[in-house]
Order: C-alpha cells, then structure tokens, then sequence
C-alpha cells in the first residue's frame, strides 16, 4: 500500500477507538450510572476527567514526540489508552472510573497530535490533502458506530464490555506503528516548565468552565469564576512566550497567515460542530422521545455523508484552490445546520437521514481543508509546535460550542416559556451556532487566492518549495 494511505490508516486506528469509546459511553450513562449507584449526571465526571487530561497534556504533546521519537510516543500513548480501558472495564466506583478516564485522556492526548505530526512530517505537502482525507475515513466509523455499538452491548450484555471491544485494534495499532511508522526527531531544548504549567492549567481550567456551563451541572458563578481564572492562565502564558526564548508553544506561529486564518477562523467554525453532539440526541430523545439505539441511527447518516467526502475532498481543492472552497463551503455547511432544528417527531426518518447525510458532507470538506491549510506555510521545525497549538485551540472551540449549545436551548426556553425539551427551543438553538459558525466566513475569505496552492496541487511549476524532512537520529 502506498506511503499516504498507510500512514494515515495506521494512525487512523488510534483516532478509531478513541471516538467509538467516547461515543458509545455517552449512550450508555443511565446504565453505567445505576450499576454503580449514581446519578447520571453526576456520571458526567467521568466525561469531563478525559476532557481535562487532554486538556493537561495536549500542549506538551509536540515536545515528547520530538524528544522521545514520533514512534515510540505514538505507540506508547495507544498503550495507555488501552490500559485506561481495562482500568475502566474493571472499575467498581465512580472514583474508579474517574481516575481511569484520565488515564485514558493522557493517551488521547498523545495519540491524535502526535499521529497527525507524523503525517505532516512524513508526507510530502503535494500528497497531505490525500493523506488528511485517508486518516479521517476510519476515524469518522467510530462516532459512526459508537451510539449503535454502545446501544447494542448495554442492552443485550454488560457495558464493561464498551471498553474492551477496541483492545485488538488498539493492539494492532501498535504492532503496525511499530512496522511502519518512522521515528522522527525535532529540534528540542529544555521544557518550559513555567509554560506547561500556565497553558495546561489555562487550558484544563477553560475547558472545565465551559463544558460544565453548557451542560449546566453547577452554580453559574462558580464555573465562570473557573473560566476566567482559566482565561487569566493563559493570557499570563502569552506574555511569558513573549519573553521565554524557547517557550513550549510558540505564538509567533500566528504571524503565518494561512495559519492565523486557518486556526482562529476555523475556530469559529468548530464552535457550531462542537455544539452539535450535544443538541442533536437531546432533540431526539428527549424531543422526540427516541431511545439511544435509535438516535445512533439516524446520526450515523451525518458520518456516512463525511465519509464519501473524503473520497473526493482532495480533487475538489485541486480544482477550486483553498479560498475558494473554504469561504463557499463555510456558508454552505453553516447553513445546513438550521434544519436539523426544524425537524420534528412527526418527520420522516428518510428526510432527517437525508439532510444529515448531505450536511456531513459539507462539513467533512471544511474540516479536512481546515486540517490541511494550516499546515501549508509552515516549516518542518515548527511542526511540532503547531500541531500542539491547534489542537489546543481546537479543544477550546469545541467546548465552547458545547457551552453555547446548553444556553442557547435554555434562553430560548426562557424566552418560549416552553420546556427544553420542546422542539421551538431547539430551532432557535440551532439557529443560534449556524450564525457563529457562519462568522468564520469573515476571516477565511482574507486567505490570499493562492493560498496553499502546492499542497491543494494547483501550484505553477517552480511555485513549489522544497522543505527538508526530519531524519531519524544515528541508530534509530
């Protein structure tokens, strides 16, 4: 098989069980919650631990790949995860539980920067789009099937058994990890330690905020007051990078155009997405009253749309070029999130199957152009970091498109004097995260006409500029 389909499969594998796991869970509370002798929503720690490893451990994730070789993290970080699933399956208490979600989250946190630098590293830019697309088919199967599959086995087995279904695919990730993937090596200096403390702190503490507001499982105050000290963290880490001469995250990236549109513009875009998971089976199970299996059904039309997108996302840029594609099909795909507030329980399954099947179509092309152009004018020795900054940033979206998603449902409540669960509430709720995903049109349509023009394949000859690639050290 070729060098740009391998790569991207293998590190597809890690980017599988971690979606399937996480999606399965979340169907599968009420469940997990009565054997263990909870309350469903205080379950939702378990969530929010993954969420706050990623947190802690996303913005060193570029400096132990080019410390310790692109390989062996890549592999270590799937067998973490792997251990925080048997720790989970063995778990007896919520605190059990809790501690072996973290686990889990600090080999999520390795797995998809650290395998996503190693495409950016190993792949010649020409071959990327390809390549991005190839890694997210089979990452996109484990939402896909996450809801079906968790559905499934609580229903008619035990759900210990959602956290041991991956363990042969996390094994196998690892063996063709070993076989395949290169060990490569970036430049390094010492940890900026102050550095990891203020982002991770920033970062987890952020997050936490936001998630919990949006899903509203404490006092207001007490989680803005999480948020901005949060906030504060990382404002204290952007003035320290301004002085470290080798800080952990390098903020100067953001000079780079294609970079600064692709991350903060997208950013935008991905607080619409980040918003989706939790509106969409609130909508059908306690709108429409359908149950898990049910609700993983009809939403495993939106992943089978973004699925056939990959096959053809790569010809498409080719053909229109970055800018082109970006600001037509941020407007495009903003716009299809307005009708899933307007279904209803009397509608159709064929139409509802429908508009999520062509919706996840165009938003699979945004993310895999957005995934691609913020890589386009980047050096090899800046990689890294940029990998870990994204992530980050992508992080901080998606949460706080869950925060937006929880009020929006309840002030349109408010505003109805309908209950949340009334199907108003959720129109004027999708309504609300189409406009703001809308307002990254704004940003991305300041991208130059040939921006990433030799990673989309449409560069002049002699346009293309030769970069060198990271080598493996003397005996590796």
């Amino acid at each position: 098989m070729r060098r740009e389909r391998l790569l991207p499969l293998i590190v597809a594998s890690a980017l599988f069980i971690e979606n399937m796991e996480s999606t399965a869970i979340s169907t599968s509370l009420p469940e997990i919650a009565a054997d263990l002798g909870v309350e469903a929503v205080v379950l939702k720690l378990a969530l929010t631990a993954y969420m706050l490893a990623l947190a802690v451990f996303i913005p060193i994730s570029g400096w132990v790949s080019d410390r310790f070789g692109s390989q062996r993290t890549f592999m270590a970080a799937i067998a973490v995860f792997m251990c925080g699933s048997i720790a989970c399956a063995a778990s007896h208490t919520l605190g059990g539980l809790i501690t072996a979600r973290f686990m889990q989250g600090i080999g999520g946190a390795m797995m998809v920067p650290v395998g996503r630098l190693v495409l950016l590293r190993s792949i010649e830019k020409s071959q990327l789009v390809r390549a991005l697309s190839w890694l997210t088919v089979p990452a996109l199967l484990g939402p896909m099937l996450g809801p079906v599959v968790g559905g499934f086995i609580t229903t008619y087995s035990h759900w210990r058994y959602i956290f041991l279904v991956n363990l042969p695919i996390g094994a196998l990730g690892i063996w063709f990890a070993w076989r395949h993937i290169p060990q490569l090596y970036g430049p390094v200096g010492r940890l900026d330690w102050v550095g990891f403390f203020l982002s991770s702190m920033g970062l987890a503490a952020t997050m936490f905020g936001l998630s919990m507001l949006g899903r509203q499982m404490a006092g207001t105050a007490l989680l803005l007051g999480v948020s901005v000290v949060g906030v504060s963290l990382l404002v204290m880490y952007v003035l320290h990078a301004k002085r470290h001469p080798h800080p952990l995250i390098n903020l100067e990236l953001f000079r780079v155009p294609t970079y600064r549109i692709g991350v903060l513009g997208g950013a935008l875009f991905r607080i619409g997405v980040g918003a989706t998971p939790l509106l969409l089976p609130l909508m059908l199970q306690l709108g429409f009253g359908y149950d898990p299996l049910e609700s993983g059904l009809i939403t495993f039309a939106g992943a089978a749309g973004a699925m056939f997108m990959k096959t053809v996302a790569a010809w498409i840029l080719k053909r229109f070029g970055f800018r082109r594609v970006l600001v037509f099909n941020a407007v495009v795909a903003s716009l299809f999130l307005v009708p899933l507030g307007l279904f209803r329980a009397d509608t159709p399954y064929v139409m509802m199957v429908g508009v999520l099947l062509i919706g996840g179509c165009f938003r699979s092309l945004q993310f895999t152009s957005l995934n691609a152009i913020i890589y386009a004018d980047i050096d090899q020795a800046r990689m890294s970091q940029a990998s870990s900054l994204a992530a980050m940033v992508q992080q901080i979206a998606l949460a706080t498109g869950v925060t937006i998603g929880g009020y929006a449902l309840s002030l349109a409540s408010i505003a109805t004097g309908q209950p949340v669960g009334d199907s108003i509430n959720f129109t004027l709720a999708f309504a609300t995260i189409a406009l703001i995903s809308l307002g990254s049109v704004f940003s991305l349509r300041r991208l130059a006409p040939d921006a990433g023009a030799e990673m989309s394949g449409r560069a002049q000859p002699g346009q293309e500029i030769a970069e060198p690639k990271p080598t493996a050290r003397p005996g590796t």
